[in-house]
Order: structure tokens, then C-alpha cells, then sequence
């Protein structure tokens, strides 16, 4: 009985203290964004893009850059009806506007929560008329361009896969699956309705699960012991997403500067 815990716990240490070289390396590393801290960008070319000698104008509509993908977020156990990925993508596009550059290249325009606006202007404009106040209130920026567009692909388990070993009871496996999702970005110009600038991006999201495990027969083969260990590290689709779209309008600049729809100061 001693020999076989003597032996039992061999097994146990070789488990904790070893490590994965028994796995492929072949796996592609999983990159995760741990926090975006406030005020920067994932994509830090986009925030030292430089500026711009005159700042266009842009508006972007909550319909004009939605989801349209209609995937739910996969489970393999359950129905769900969570979406895959989040139903507010216009608040990382004009978070992305409105940083690049260091938050000088483009005047972003309120067209989000328009109503709310117009209403606030009109109670205002409505108190000043009725306490004859002269003060006039200034009238609302026109935008040159609107970005339209949207999350229009996600697709799971582009690539999946894993290796596993497993000698006298004592296995280690390691899998990972990869997900994509692709964003759309048009710049129309307001005054012809051409589109000017269409970019199409696409970003990966890793999944990477290591799981090592004991399985045993002891004290004459009439008592089990199993024991396992593992962790599972996943890369956030909204972080993910907002890479896609920072890395879009990024894109959109380049192409921009290039056709001479806008160029940089010296």
C-alpha cells in the first residue's frame, strides 16, 4: 500500500511540475488584450496617425453601422439567444473616429441620439422665445461624409484543432479553435452620395484550452483516483471587434490621404 501512494504521488508530481513540451508548438500563440485603458486605442497607429490640414466632418447613424451577421454565440450544450456579438458596433466606430489622430482628425457629429437633440434645441429655442432672451443658438454642423456599413460576418470554428498524449494514466491535452469576424466600412460623400472609400476587414479570435490529468487504479486495482487540471483563456470578441473597426478606419485614412480626399500637415 505504501509503494502504490509512494507511487501515486510520483505521479501526481510529474503532473504539477511538468510542462507542455509533450504538446505540438505548432499551435498559433493566443494574443489577448488584457485592458484598453480610457482615452487610448487597441490599434495605436490609428491614434499617431498624425493630422489632418483641414478636419472633415463625419456623422455616423446608429442604422447606418449595425450587426448583420444574425449569429447567436455558439454553445454546443444549450439554445441561447445572446447575440454573437454586440448590438451597439456604431459606439466603437465613433469611439474610433473620434480618437484618431490623438482626437484631431475628423469632427464626428451627433447623429446617434439626433432626436434627443433636435428636442433640446427646440425646448431651448422655445424658453428663450418665451423670456425674450436674443441669445441664438448656433446651428448644427453639416457632416461632408457619413460612414455606413457593419459587422456583416462572424464565423465559428474556422479552425479547430488539438494534440494529446496520455502514458500510465497520465495524459495532457491541448485544443484551440479560432473564430473570425469581418467588418464593412463605406465613407459616402453627402454632397454626390458616391462612395468614396470602402475597406473590408478581417480579425481572428483564438480560443486555447490545457487540460493535464491523473487516472489511476490503486490498492489491488479495487479503488480509483482521477484527477484533473486545466485552464481555458479566450479572446474577447468585443476587443476584437473594436481591432477590426480601429483597424478599418485606419485603413479608410491611408486610402483617403492617397486618393487626396484629405492630407496630413508636414
Amino acid at each position: 500500500m505504501q509503494t502504490e501512494m509512494k507511487q501515486l504521488l510520483l505521479y501526481l508530481s510529474v503532473v504539477l511540475l511538468s510542462s507542455c513540451s509533450v504538446l505540438s508548438n505548432k499551435v498559433p500563440p493566443i494574443t489577448v488584450v488584457k485592458k484598453a485603458e480610457v482615452g487610448s486605442l487597441i490599434n495605436q497607429e490609428l491614434y499617431d496617425i498624425g493630422q489632418p490640414k483641414l478636419k472633415p466632418s463625419v456623422a455616423v447613424y446608429a442604422t447606418s453601422f449595425t450587426d448583420q451577421t444574425g449569429q447567436r454565440r455558439s454553445n454546443s450544450q444549450f439554445a441561447t439567444f445572446s447575440t454573437a456579438v454586440t448590438q451597439a458596433p456604431h459606439a466603437y466606430l465613433i469611439r474610433a473616429l473620434k480618437h484618431a489622430g490623438g482626437g484631431e482628425f475628423f469632427d464626428v457629429v451627433e447623429r446617434v441620439g439626433l432626436d434627443n437633440l433636435t428636442k433640446e434645441r427646440q425646448l431651448i429655442r422655445s424658453t428663450r422665445e418665451s423670456f425674450d432672451e436674443e441669445t441664438k443658438l448656433l446651428p448644427l454642423t453639416f457632416a461632408g461624409m457619413i460612414l455606413e456599413g457593419g459587422v456583416i460576418g462572424y464565423e465559428s470554428n474556422v479552425r479547430s484543432g488539438g494534440l494529446g498524449a496520455r502514458y500510465l494514466g497520465i495524459g495532457a491535452t491541448k485544443q484551440y479553435r479560432q473564430d473570425t469576424v469581418t467588418v464593412s466600412l463605406r465613407t459616402i460623400s453627402v454632397s454626390t452620395g458616391k462612395v468614396l472609400i470602402e475597406v473590408l476587414v478581417s480579425k481572428t479570435i483564438l480560443s486555447v484550452s490545457l487540460n493535464q490529468d491523473v487516472f489511476r487504479f490503486i490498492s489491488e486495482n479495487t479503488e480509483l483516483i482521477e484527477i484533473e487540471n486545466g485552464i481555458v483563456e479566450n479572446e474577447s470578441t468585443n476587443i476584437a471587434l473594436q481591432n477590426a473597426i480601429e483597424t478599418a478606419v485606419l485603413e479608410t485614412i491611408k486610402i483617403g490621404i492617397h486618393k487626396n480626399y484629405w492630407s496630413l500637415l508636414n
